[in-house]
């Protein structure tokens, strides 16, 4: 999934900050059970999940002065519009050269992207930049915390606000509704802008499949041919048949989606903040308890949480391999044999599967309370990022999904697809069919304590310890009980 989802880890002031792959997010420190110290010389607030970010209110004479000057300047100065993310290495570097390229088409404004961290810190930093009224126009946040970005009362522009004030062309009928489904409230209106979207694909390896007497250029497609590829595996000497990276992302988030299965009530929590979670199912539950009895002899074999999976499939030990669609590039540097891609199993037994997969990935929010000129300029980045030509590179150059159909087009037009074998399956299988309420995305408070837990469980079901049943039984009960505190702290949303 490129950047976005939650690891582990510690950091400075008492935070519990998450690695940054695939969704990397906010956590029990940085959101819903903080509380910032109340300072009395900051008036208006802004309150984001349960404690308080104070926006300041009152300047000293020094600092109005200058903002008075800045109005002041002739129509020629260059505004400055800070762009806060979590992109780091050859990510960061295309990131630059999107702001790069905008800056060069017009005189008038100057994207400044400035790295931040990983996510948890970067939102963090935005957070506590409200304190001082030095918050970025924009933020690079993770899908999974639209619900804590929504409670953030006061301290969000939405997007379909922001383009309509602006007099900008902007229709969300343009971009991929499998994307924007996580992005849009129950109205349709599109709250942030998508940028960075992946979603699981599986990997498999040709030089392995021909020495166990597979068809190399055949993608197992369904979870009976995935485990019966994989013991031909094993049985040919392969460390492992399987493996997958994100366990929750790709065995409950997507394995639900795939199967047009509610993950939670209230249409995976996109209908309010009393949704409740669900995945405790009969199909969900036999399906981890498939993983757990082929654990018991490397047919599947776990691999940790995040990405601590994909290093193994690099290295020739797995077979087969579920993971983000955005650590192709990577995959393809790193391995030393030739590389297979199918799309994410499911159960031919299960009536309309396959349906779609969900993604993972990160969107930029606009942050108010800056000044009205630097609006004009984000509106007009985000009608520049939503060209074509602009969404169809960054899709080549990076991996993620493009975010429009014209982009997916274009890139198609250009022989892209063509030239890179695989590169095509994570858009076919988001846009396989029409979302539906199960498949649209999820919207659930505090989920990155939510995925935590449900990992936990996981490795309780695939260490033997307990059955799949009471896995997901305590996970879903751990996890209901997080929503009600996260309900509790945002009563009037």
């Amino acid at each position: 999934m490129g950047h976005g989802y939650p690891g582990r880890g510690s950091g400075a002031i008492g935070l519990r900050l998450y690695a940054a792959e695939p969704i990397c997010g906010l956590n029990r420190g940085t959101w819903g059970f903080m509380r910032a110290r109340r300072d009395q010389r900051f008036g208006r607030t802004a309150v984001w999940n349960g404690f308080i970010v104070k926006a300041a209110f009152r300047f000293s004479a020094l600092v109005a002065a200058a903002v008075t000057l800045a109005a002041a300047s002739p129509a020629y100065a260059v505004t400055d519009i800070m762009w806060w993310h979590a992109m780091s290495g050859e990510l960061g570097r295309q990131l630059e050269k999107l702001a790069t390229d905008f800056n060069a088409t017009q005189s008038e404004y100057r994207i400044v992207p400035s790295y931040k961290g990983n996510y948890t810190e970067t939102v963090t930093a935005a957070i506590f930049a409200f304190r001082s009224r030095g918050q970025p126009a924009i933020v690079q946040v993770n899908e999974i915390a639209t619900a804590t970005m929504m409670a953030a009362k006061g301290a969000t522009y939405p997007v379909f606000e922001l383009m309509r004030d602006e007099a900008e062309t902007f229709s969300p009928k343009a971009y991929l509704p499998a994307v924007t489904g996580y992005y849009t409230d129950i109205a349709g209106n599109m709250l942030s802008f998508p940028f960075n979207a992946s979603t699981p694909i599986l990997y498999y390896n040709k030089d392995l499949f021909r020495a166990a007497g597979l068809d190399p250029e055949v993608a197992p497609k369904t979870w009976p041919e995935v485990g019966e590829a994989a013991k031909r595996l094993r049985a040919a000497g392969a460390a492992c048949g399987f493996t997958t990276a994100w366990p929750s992302w790709v065995n409950i988030e997507n394995f639900s989606a795939f199967h047009n299965l509610p993950i939670a009530t209230k249409a995976n929590g996109l209908g309010g903040l009393d949704a409740v979670l669900t995945f405790n199912n009969p199909l969900v539950v036999r399906n981890i308890a498939q993983l757990a009895d082929w654990q018991t002899t490397k047919v599947f074999d776990y691999s940790g949480r995040a990405t601590s999976a994909e290093p193994r499939f690099q290295r020739g030990e797995c077979g087969i391999f579920i993971g983000s669609s955005a650590t192709r590039a990577d995959i393809r540097a790193n391995s030393k044999f030739e590389i297979g891609y199918g799309m994410l199993p499911y159960s031919p037994d299960v009536e309309g599967a396959p349906q779609n997969t969900i993604i993972g990935g990160a969107t930029l929010w606009v942050l108010r309370d800056r000044p009205r000129e630097e609006y004009k300029g984000v509106a007009k980045f985000f009608a520049f990022l939503s060209k074509p030509e602009v969404q169809a590179a960054w899709h080549q150059n990076t991996g993620y999904l493009p975010i429009t159909r014209a982009a997916y087009d274009l890139t198609r037009a250009q022989g892209f697809y063509d030239r890179n074998p695989g590169a095509a399956i994570s858009i076919e299988q988001i846009t396989l069919k029409m979302p539906t309420e199960n498949s649209k995305g999820l919207r659930l408070g505090s989920f990155v304590l939510i995925r935590d837990v449900i990992d936990d469980e996981l490795e309780q079901a695939f260490s033997g310890k307990k059955s799949a049943q009471a896995a997901l039984d305590s996970a879903v009960e751990r996890g209901n009980r997080l929503l009600r505190q996260f309900e509790r702290a945002n009563p009037d949303r």
